[in-house]
């Protein structure tokens, strides 16, 4: 774990569960949110984490063997003082696109979130998942989970989320699991967070002053950065050109775009001469047949991205999508476009590694919405 440096008692805090690489960490940050503690079993994101939240206490340890109070005192918390407990336990066992196992060991972890929020007795909470975790096979799953939110809580019901629906290029649909402390927040209902559907975001525009063109060997760290056009700002794009909150931020990558227009993560991948035809050949949003992987419509929605798998389940990377324009897979920082996340954020410095962390986040734009509506109250 990393250790915190002083942190301003100015803002609310909570602390990230199954962080990652931080997406509902950042949306509580823009929502004005101190992220006082992260916590990941996975190495390589929970230092992506800290890369973007330096200030914040980093701890690189199961949640099952964590205890209410020893995760306040690694957060620099006194009982009362954590304001919200956040977090998307693992979906790989509820998902559709995975086994869909009861048995799978990581369905226990939403109930051990849940007890998080007993031990530590937060002012409001928010969990995160598929929407599998829905079916009635896992009723029993989530009555365990929900039984442990202590008397005292408004629990809600269960509210489904669609990234489009809040200005993000992506159809990508959630579930979250929210409640509140009856003392320490004013009455919310499911109906606070419904959201005024606009016009979708388009691939075109989300995409708009990233390179086109990427060279397939462009394959390490250094290679990967590229300068981005100045292009007018639509509403979506100012959402990732800046408004960087306080104690967020890996001050090398904030430089390199502010001061040289360039962004991490325009990595290459080196195609078959026969693959490469067959990507050619694809109309928007039509699916190549060998690859499974579809080409993106530039005035569509982007499809859910993946995560693929960790070492733990054989390494497997996830399809991704065809670009609109060029006969490639996109980069991960066209995903991380695609997914919401600003253009200064950092991720990990391989493919596969960036894709997994993308892949498994809460669009940063989602989870800022979410969490204004308990900043407000509070």
């Amino acid at each position: 774990m990393t250790r915190r440096k002083n942190q301003k008692r100015d803002r609310p805090v909570v602390i990230d569960l199954f962080a990652g690489v931080g997406g509902l960490s950042l949306g509580a940050a823009r929502a004005g949110f101190t992220v006082s503690a992260a916590v990941d079993t996975d190495t390589c994101s929970i230092e992506s984490h800290a890369k973007n939240f330096p200030n914040s206490e980093h701890i690189n340890q199961t949640v099952r063997s964590l205890r209410g109070d020893s995760l306040l005192e690694l957060a620099g918390l006194k009982r009362g003082q954590l304001d919200g407990l956040i977090g998307g336990p693992p979906c790989q066992g509820f998902s559709s696109m995975g086994h869909q196992d009861r048995s799978d060991r990581r369905n226990d972890l939403f109930s051990h979130f849940f007890r998080l929020v007993a031990e530590t007795r937060p002012k409001f909470f928010i969990a995160e998942n598929v929407l599998g975790i829905l079916s009635e096979k896992y009723a029993d799953v989530r009555a365990r989970g929900l039984a442990k939110v202590p008397r005292g809580y408004v629990l809600l019901d269960p509210i489904r989320v669609t990234a489009s629906d809040f200005g993000v290029p992506t159809r990508r649909t959630r579930v979250f699991f929210m409640g509140y402390r009856k003392d320490a927040i004013d009455d919310i209902s499911s109906a606070t967070f419904a959201v005024k559907k606009g016009d979708d975001v388009t691939v075109e525009e989300a995409l708009r002053g990233l390179p086109v063109f990427i060279d397939p060997e462009w394959q390490s760290e250094s290679q990967g950065w590229r300068r981005v056009r100045e292009v007018i700002q639509t509403p979506f794009l100012k959402k990732l050109s800046g408004r960087i909150p306080v104690e967020v931020g890996d001050q090398t990558a904030v430089d390199l775009y502010f001061e040289k227009s360039k962004v991490s993560g325009c990595l290459g991948t080196i195609h078959a001469a026969n693959v490469i035809a067959r990507f050619k050949r694809l109309e928007p949003g039509e699916q190549d047949l060998v690859s499974k992987a579809v080409k993106l419509d530039p005035k569509g929605l982007c499809p859910t991205l993946r995560a693929g798998t960790g070492s733990d389940r054989g390494s497997y990377q996830a399809v991704r999508p065809i670009h609109h324009r060029e006969a490639r897979v996109i980069t991960p920082r066209e995903a991380a476009r695609l997914q919401g996340f600003p253009d200064w954020y950092s991720f990990h410095h391989t493919k596969w590694h960036s894709f997994r962390q993308i892949g498994n986040s809460v669009s940063p734009i989602v989870a800022e919405a979410l969490l204004k509506k308990f900043a407000a109250r509070l």
